[in-house]
């Protein structure tokens, strides 16, 4: 598990994360904004994520886990 690839466009990081659950993140540096697509397909925007938090998240052993624990229930979201 982990990023397999990383892409920073502008205020944009984008991960490829090989992961059970997660497929790709991108975090505006900006607007705070972290969408997250899922193996299932399906995205979501998750709103005011700090970019510490995002930060930890990239850097976590397994950013699944990380993103269930500390992300996917405490940030306000809606389906895309």
């Amino acid at each position: 598990m982990g990023i397999i690839k990383e892409e920073i466009i502008g205020t944009k990081i984008i991960n490829e994360i090989q992961s059970s659950n997660l497929k790709k993140t991108e975090y505006d540096t900006e607007t705070k904004k972290m969408l997250v697509e899922f193996n299932t397909g399906a995205k979501y925007e998750y709103s005011e994520v700090p970019h510490q938090v995002y930060t930890q998240f990239r850097m976590s052993e397994s950013q699944g886990k990380f993103f269930n624990s500390k992300i996917s229930k405490t940030y306000k979201y809606r389906k895309i």
